[in-house]
């Protein structure tokens, strides 16, 4: 997979979508409570199924440095192309993230829906945990999207589910961001960078070992890898 405006773009307009769809129901369940864990849960899939179905064909729709680290580790991508990918995420997500703190007139106690880790809970466990939900993100990318034998069109689908899954399950313990630029974009915007590094460091180790596990013990060698 190579670089080109229209997957950068494509990229930029998916992460935006995430944070505006994931964030913004995190700010309206701060400011209304009528939205709820399951709401969150179900925002941030749709905002990855969407945009899965309408960019997936232009830029794979990784919409998540840690699934493009997945695609780097696996030779998918070069290491070019993903740090521009990594780009792209970013400052898609930074700006979904500032136009919530338009809307919301600053960031409120809820950091513009910048992951945090839940008391009780330890850095070293939240890091795994989200290590843990970054994996099963990437394995259910690899059996739906990368793997060359699996069924056509229900990539959105499963993907999108498998983020509100793993919200509902990991959302009370460490925001469940599972994302870099997820946490990345509001955290920027907010100034609150609490544990900002466990939620790089679980993602992409979580990420670059799924993938590993599904080429070496469950997939086929794709012969379009680079």
């Amino acid at each position: 997979m190579r670089l080109d405006g229209k997957s950068f773009l494509a990229e930029l307009i998916g992460t935006f979508t995430l944070v505006f769809f994931g964030a913004g129901a995190i700010m309206t369940q701060n400011a209304n409570q009528i939205v709820g864990m399951t709401g969150i849960a179900v925002a941030h899939g749709i905002a990855i199924l969407v945009m899965i179905y309408a960019f997936g064909h232009i830029s794979g729709g990784h919409f998540n440095p840690a699934v493009t680290f997945a695609a780097v580790v696996s030779r998918r991508m070069s290491p070019a192309t993903g740090l521009m990918y990594w780009v792209a995420q970013c400052l898609g997500a930074a700006l979904g993230a500032w136009v919530l703190l338009m809307a919301w007139h600053g960031p409120t106690e809820a950091h513009l829906g910048t992951p945090t880790v839940a008391a009780g809970v330890s850095p070293t466990l939240a890091m795994c945990l989200e290590g843990v939900m970054a994996f099963m993100l990437v394995i259910v990318i690899a059996g739906s999207a990368f793997d060359l034998r699996a069924s056509k069109g229900f990539q959105g689908l499963a993907i999108g589910l498998t983020l509100v899954g793993n919200i509902l399950a990991g959302g009370a313990l460490t925001g469940a961001s599972f994302n870099p630029a997820r946490a990345f974009g509001p955290a920027l915007v907010s100034g609150y960078w609490q544990d900002q590094w466990l939620y790089w460091v679980g993602p992409l180790l979580g990420g670059a070992i799924a993938v590993l596990v599904y080429d070496n013990l469950l997939g086929e060698r794709n012969p379009n890898r680079s």
